[in-house]
């Protein structure tokens, strides 16, 4: 039964590292292909960013099925007529099966700007905080920064975090084989949020 759960947090281990490859290869061809705009809403980043996914090689190669805005299952809900509009939501959902094994990855976006505390606010209330609260449960969060610096954004963040008595649980930097902007966040004694960080900010809005 051990060497079972070995080999399962392996796979799951692995699986999110193919995860991460296709979220921060889609964020380059984003980028190369500027297609995107910086007064875009993020579920229109998130849209954009899940085309690049799609058509991705490695997706069919790592057998990989994606899909955006996806239901996630909520305890206690009456399941009657209009219920599906009620349950909780995530940005985009990562699955795959090997062999009788399945498992599903999470990411929610939130758009950020450097001088926009409410958006800031709103990453640490409905993104940081959905995750602590575990309505959302495993996954990272992405921040789309569409104006301003990048570091000043999430120090912003941090700086609220802070205000909240909550400075334990800042975004600090850590080094990503991926990605050059990726932070870790610590919640309670067993939870870390995984946040992507991606610069839009060279596109031009025009």
């Amino acid at each position: 039964m051990g060497l079972n759960k070995v080999i399962v947090a392996s796979f799951q281990r692995g699986f999110e590292e193919k995860c991460f490859q296709l979220i921060t290869e889609s964020y380059i061809t984003a980028i190369e292909t500027k297609v995107i705009q910086l007064n875009w809403d993020e579920n229109d980043i998130t849209s954009e960013l899940h085309t690049h996914i799609s058509q991705n090689p490695l997706r069919l190669k790592w057998r990989i099925i994606t899909n955006v805005e996806q239901h996630l299952p909520k305890k206690g809900i009456n399941k009657e007529k209009g219920f599906a509009a009620k349950l909780p939501r995530i940005d985009l959902r990562l699955a795959t099966i090997n062999s009788s094994l399945e498992y599903v990855y999470h990411m929610e976006a939130k758009n950020l700007k450097e001088t926009d505390s409410g958006l800031k606010r709103r990453y640490i209330d409905t993104g940081i905080n959905n995750f602590v609260s575990l309505k959302y449960e495993n996954g990272c969060l992405l921040g789309y920064v569409l104006e301003g610096d990048l570091v000043k954004t999430v120090d912003g963040v941090n700086n609220l975090l802070k205000k909240d008595k909550r400075d334990s649980e800042s975004l600090k930097f850590k080094r990503h084989n991926l990605h050059d902007s990726y932070y870790e966040s610590v919640h309670r004694v067993d939870l870390l949020v995984k946040h992507f960080i991606f610069d839009f900010t060279s596109l031009n809005s025009a």
